[in-house]
């Protein structure tokens, strides 16, 4: 009996991990319909604040709501480099290269979330992790100076500078996620994760309504901008936040935080059956250089 019920245990997180890598990776095509016609400030701010009214119930649910007040202030400034920047910036980026492109250059976050951890909270790396930063950030530079048709042939933008801007605030919100998961740690250890996610939501929702006011689309946004904006909120934060605490529960943090590299695969796949997108074997090899060294510096792919 006890073995049928680890075997149904490591099934149940093997779904949800599936579940949240096509999830997530399908938020880079969400974001790209949505900020089409919503622009990228209003297309994060609908994201956060849809995600909020689905997180904050829950929440309650749960009796974590005199854990939210009493730690209003630190969760809501959470929200702004949890989700508040790093949305608006991949919202913007998608808008001018690939959104397969985009989830490659997310996977690089646990990367960024070693470096800061090392210089912030004075984590240790060893040299197999410093050689992993190394790899990782020659994949980054690789695909960054590799400009070929593979991400300009399904773009609205295809100068080079629209497509490095885009890649930059691709990079800029890893550090963003980077920042928050060691502000995280250093700040909000005890507290429950659906507090910290449910915070992270309603702040940037505050944050991101003066913005997002001012960037009202001169239309009215179309039936599939909508539609898209909705998935985003519900099931790529929502529901995907829902996923993450209970893999995290199931499987562990380690392997919770390899579906990073899950994502981009998911994202190509869309890309290319949605969108169009062209996917290059260059392309493709600097992305698994790009995983590699992200592995290797997160501790992940510990040294043998």
């Amino acid at each position: 009996m006890s073995d049928i019920s680890s075997t149904n245990d490591r099934q149940d997180w093997r779904i949800d991990y599936v579940m949240l890598g096509a999830l997530w990776g399908s938020s880079f095509l969400f974001m790209r319909l949505g900020a089409a016609e919503f622009g990228p400030l209003l297309t994060a701010w609908l994201r956060v604040c849809i995600a909020a009214v689905l997180l904050f119930p829950l929440m309650v649910w749960q009796g974590h709501l005199g854990i939210f007040k009493s730690n209003c202030k630190l969760v809501l400034g959470f929200g702004v480099i949890n989700s508040a920047l790093p949305f608006a910036l991949y919202a913007y980026a998608v808008m001018h290269i690939s959104t397969g492109l985009s989830a490659i250059l997310n996977a690089v976050t646990p990367l960024f979330a070693g470096l800061v951890a090392w210089l912030w909270l004075g984590d240790q790396l060893n040299r197999w992790r410093i050689a992993g930063l190394f790899i990782g950030f020659l994949g980054v530079s690789l695909l960054a100076t590799n400009q070929t048709s593979f991400h300009q042939a399904a773009n609205p933008d295809d100068s080079a500078w629209g497509q490095y801007t885009a890649m930059a605030a691709c990079l800029l919100a890893t550090v963003c996620y980077a920042i928050s998961g060691s502000f995280n740690k250093k700040y909000m250890p005890t507290l429950p994760p659906l507090v910290s996610a449910t915070g992270s939501q309603v702040g940037a929702g505050l944050v991101l309504t003066v913005p997002a006011m001012f960037a009202l689309p001169e239309s009215m946004p179309g039936l599939q901008a909508w539609a898209s904006v909705l998935m985003l909120g519900v099931a790529c934060t929502g529901i995907a936040y829902v996923l993450f605490f209970r893999l995290i529960n199931r499987a562990g943090p380690a392997k919770a935080l390899t579906v990073t590299f899950l994502i981009p695969v998911f994202a190509l796949i869309y890309g290319v059956l949605f969108l169009g997108e062209t996917v290059s074997l260059i392309m493709v090899l600097l992305g698994m250089l790009v995983i590699l060294g992200t592995a290797m510096s997160s501790g992940l792919l510990p040294k043998r």
